[in-house]
């Protein structure tokens, strides 16, 4: 049981490389929900791993056992058990700090970006910051904004100003401040998923990228924009906005420059591989972690005395 649980730990350490390696072999739309869906499952598979370490410990505790009707506490070894409690404790408190500290972070800078959209030059949707420093962002809400600074407008041509207001608008439509949001929240919760938000962060900006190159019709050009939008906003502090209001210039700009302007080849079997792999990886969490649990089960029914015990 607990080394089943301890298991379950341990395998979203693979997920950084397999998303480093699935994520360009896939296209951006479906390496998207790929990558969200397998980080958010493996969060939930730690979450429930380590709360059924810090049961079982707590339920070989006699007086703790007496609180939850178990005629005698759960027949595991204590040299195991202690420890692995204790290993629980630790985590699920530092996942608790961690995400409550950054939602509350982002509803502070969420409630300021909001506010500064208030008293911007209102343009449709466009909402422009007289601000020196270049900077663009797509700030979700009723109704969501695209966010452009003075500086930022003045850094690019027509042209180009358009194509990053197209990139601004595939976040908004494509509402990908929830994808933003979830991986950030999945990082909270395991350190190896701190990649795979990064790897959320990139693919979120190619996803842009290719909905703003199929609005414009033009390549070069939006591969352009985000690399001008890039160098002017070079060093600039930015305005004040949440995580998940995804910015023009996210990401590492040379990697989607380059995808851009030549976009890697199809290959139907390597996608349908990685897209196996982060399968197998969520899945595989998700029944290490079922089956340690449902021997948790077992065992707490054998010390309630509703199930005879295994022979």
């Amino acid at each position: 049981m607990i080394t089943g649980l301890l298991a379950s730990l341990l395998l979203p350490f693979a997920a950084p490389p397999l998303a480093r390696w699935a994520a360009p072999r896939l296209r951006p739309s479906v390496a998207l929900w790929a990558l969200t869906g397998t980080a958010c499952v493996l969060a939930v598979g730690r979450l429930a791993a380590l709360g059924g370490l810090l049961l079982t410990g707590a339920l070989g505790v006699s007086a703790l056992a007496r609180l939850g009707h178990l005629v005698h506490p759960l027949d595991v070894a204590p040299a195991l058990a202690d420890p692995a409690a204790a290993l629980a404790v630790g985590a699920l408190s530092l996942c608790a700090y961690g995400i409550a500290r950054s939602v509350l972070r982002q509803l502070r800078h969420y409630r300021r970006a909001r506010e500064q959209v208030r008293w911007a030059t209102q343009a449709g949707d466009l909402s422009i910051l007289d601000r020196p420093d270049p900077d663009a962002y797509a700030l979700p809400g009723n109704p969501g904004r695209v966010v452009v600074t003075s500086g930022m407008l003045r850094a690019l041509d027509g042209p180009e100003r358009e194509a990053l207001l197209a990139h601004e608008r595939a976040h908004l439509t494509g509402r990908h401040h929830w994808f933003l949001a979830a991986a950030d929240l999945a990082a909270r919760c395991h350190p190896a998923l701190r990649a795979v938000r990064d790897a959320i962060a990139l693919t979120v900006e190619r996803v842009a990228d290719e909905a703003a190159a199929a609005a414009t019709g033009d390549r070069r050009l939006i591969a352009r924009a985000i690399g001008r939008a890039a160098l002017a906003g070079h060093g600039a502090s930015g305005a004040v906005r949440p995580a998940f209001a995804a910015r023009a210039v996210g990401g590492p700009v040379p990697q989607r420059v380059r995808a851009l302007l030549h976009p890697p080849t199809a290959r139907p079997l390597a996608a349908a591989a990685a897209a196996c792999l982060l399968v197998a990886l969520a899945a595989g969490t998700t029944v290490t972690t079922g089956v340690g649990l449902d021997l948790l089960h077992r065992d707490v029914e054998v010390a309630q005395g509703e199930a005879p015990a295994a022979r």
